[in-house]
């Protein structure tokens, strides 16, 4: 009983904290080509870490160029992509390898595996970012690395906030009360946090609930938190019955959002599924008008994820085209720590619209690839045209990228520019940093990197072999189980290696 309680606080966690997180965002448009250069390690054609399509609204050449293998610094030396602080497809991931079995290969996202894991990270004062760049050799366990092989680590943090500094909150819940909530874990959970959380919140904050089957129903109309005994009397209302009409509730749910919307408040939809639609519209694709009308009005989405069988591309359509934000809620441990992390001040956003960019030096640099990132690609003309859509960031997120590339010989000094465009919150005015790196800062053993950078690279090639990447065969299990287990003692590190326990057997 006391386990049980305990688990539902988690989530209730969960669901405040996600509540209050900052959306991310990439667009889609037409690609083109450009020149690759081969693999460096010989292994054949790869998928380019830069192929694939984050699409900018009204901005059709802004798509990277798409291509395979690693890319030649000398043809393409600019590499630019959408922040992300989704971290769905590592709690995804994480559930489904613990219940013993394979997840599938679509939804593994390294960059979510990467961004699910604390850096340290120095922060910024203020909106904005902070850059940390930084890296290592690959440890001798990478097969056919060579020596000229280095991992660079690209970090962007934004401050901190406090819960007495944030704007109040509105926030639109859309539940999934179909069929396939039924399961345990699933709309229990979140009716007994959707409870907790009205207690939580402060009274200034407001709350609607809308909730979704064969058809959509208002269960409550934007109403104050003050008024505890109404939406506790609305949630408890919500009842499993039906099919999954998942356009109609999402519909009602941004217009129930306009109708309460306070323009001195953080206004956010919270949609709560399963995201397996079966009534309706089930192509993500056709909602992602309806939201980002919305957005522009500042109503942005959360997805918040939950169960074992779990539609993850639908959820991960809505936030790559619909200026959303996705997370998966699976277990205590994972809703505790978005806890920590991000509750209470993430109501504010520190950025709109950020974007990431690394110039490599061809001097110094044979060839490069971004691991993952591939649905957040940009062309390098995007970056600073504020029409193309980024990512937003909440107070106290960090975004990693991590790159594999492969030195010239005798490389030493400049090695590459790092970037991040955003735009301030509320004058919309674009700001822009940039940092150097040398290649002496990638220049030390593996073995002596810091413990969060050698846990990246457990985690990203974890995800190379979830994802049947060509580039898992340069890793074994077993050495990443040792490298994530040898990083740290913290709750993060043993998590991650458990995962790969749990892999070992699979793969």
């Amino acid at each position: 009983m006391m386990a049980s309680r305990n688990l539902r606080f988690a989530v209730v966690v969960a669901l405040v904290a996600t509540a209050l997180a900052a959306c991310s965002a990439a667009s889609e448009s037409d690609s083109g080509t450009a020149d690759q250069a081969a693999p460096a390690n010989g292994s054949g054609a790869m998928p380019d870490g830069l192929a694939g399509g984050a699409a900018a609204t009204g901005a059709p050449a802004d798509r990277a160029d798409e291509g395979a293998g690693e890319v030649a610094a000398a043809d393409r030396p600019v590499s630019t992509f959408a922040v992300d602080v989704d971290t769905a497809s590592y709690g995804f991931a994480r559930r489904t390898l613990l219940s013993g079995q394979r997840p599938a290969a679509s939804t593994i996202r390294p960059e979510e595996f990467v961004n699910a894991f604390d850096q340290g990270y120095r922060q910024p004062n203020g909106n904005g970012f902070a850059i940390t760049a930084d890296g290592t050799r690959l440890p001798e366990t990478h097969r056919g690395a060579g020596a000229d092989a280095r991992l660079l680590r690209v970090g962007l943090q934004t401050e901190a906030g406090t819960d007495a500094g944030r704007p109040d909150a509105a926030l639109t819940f859309v539940v999934d009360v179909s069929g396939s909530m039924a399961e345990p874990g699933k709309l229990d959970l979140v009716q007994h946090g959707l409870d907790t959380l009205v207690d939580q919140l402060r009274p200034a904050d407001s709350v609607a609930l809308v909730a979704y089957s064969d058809r959509a129903e208002v269960l409550r109309p934007m109403t104050p938190v003050r008024d505890r005994r109404a939406l506790h009397d609305a949630i408890g209302r919500l009842r499993v019955a039906g099919s999954t009409n998942l356009e109609a509730g999402l519909r009602l749910g941004y217009d129930t959002a306009r109708d309460g919307f306070r323009a001195s408040a953080t206004n956010r939809v919270i949609l709560l599924s399963d995201g397996l639609p079966n009534v309706g519209t089930t192509d993500a694709s056709a909602l992602v008008r309806v939201i980002q009308e919305a957005a522009a009005k500042q109503i942005t989405l959360l997805g918040v994820g939950v169960g074992s069988d779990y539609g993850d591309k639908f959820m991960e359509q809505l936030a790559d085209k619909g200026d959303g934000y996705v997370v998966y809620v699976s277990d205590e441990t994972e809703a505790d720590r978005v806890f920590v992390q991000q509750f209470p001040s993430t109501v504010a956003l520190r950025a709109l619209d950020a974007k990431a960019q690394v110039e490599f030096d061809p001097q110094a640099v044979r060839s490069y690839r971004l691991i993952g990132y591939e649905d957040r690609a940009l062309s390098a003309s995007a970056f600073r045209n504020d029409r193309v859509d980024g990512g937003e960031v909440g107070p106290g997120h960090a975004v990693t990228a991590l790159y594999a590339l492969h030195l010239r010989p005798g490389a030493q000094g400049h090695l590459a520019d790092v970037r991040v465009r955003w735009q301030d919150p509320k004058t919309r005015e674009p700001s822009e940093l940039a940092q150097p790196v040398t290649v002496d800062a990638l220049d030390g053993a593996f073995a002596e990197a810091s413990p969060a950078l050698r846990t990246c690279y457990a985690a990203a090639y974890l995800a190379e072999v979830l994802r049947n990447s060509p580039y898992a065969t340069e890793v074994r299990l077993a050495d990443l189980r040792e490298i994530a287990r040898s990083a740290d003692d913290s709750p993060q590190a043993r998590e991650l290696e458990g995962m790969i326990a749990a892999a070992v057997p699979l793969y």
